[in-house]
């Protein structure tokens, strides 16, 4: 299988993203100590983040709002995902440390992955969970695990 012409683009973009993970994880780690508490970090991060998409959105076009509909509801709860997640790094990172804070993370999104792409969940292209995969995924989780194990 080929991958299509924007494929090395979105996963040099992806790569970048994943990059951010700890730098977030690091910074908001540092805001919750300075603020008192990994949730009141959170907000902030959250609100800083608003307001950068509300001018992002102020330049290129807010959506109509026709596309506000609740046909699909369960679509609408990825905010509380990431609320979840940002409050979580944001507590475990200077108790257990960024790097093994991120470790466990990337073996939940392994996890999450695997299983969402194999039922093809929630709109997700399908991607069976051959032995091959599975194998891969499995190999990915020792890397991680190989890199953040103590000496």
């Amino acid at each position: 299988m080929t991958p299509h012409a924007s494929f090395w683009p979105l996963a040099a973009l992806m790569f970048a993203t994943g990059l951010g993970i700890p730098v977030f994880a690091a910074f908001n780690s540092a805001l919750g100590q300075q603020v008192h508490g990994p949730v009141a970090a959170t907000a902030i991060a959250f609100a800083v983040g608003l307001a950068i998409s509300l001018a992002i959105l102020a330049v290129i076009g807010f959506p109509p709002a026709s596309s506000f509909t609740f046909e699909r509801p369960y679509i609408w709860t990825g905010a509380a995902f990431i609320l979840f997640y940002g409050v979580a790094i944001t507590f475990a990172a200077p108790r257990i440390g960024i790097g093994n804070a991120v470790f466990f993370v990337l073996l939940g999104q392994l996890a999450a992955a695997a299983v969402i792409d194999h039922f093809g969940l929630w709109g997700a292209i399908r991607s069976d969970l051959t032995a091959k995969r599975a194998v891969g995924i499995a190999v990915m989780a020792l890397g991680v695990y190989l890199a953040r194990k103590p000496v």
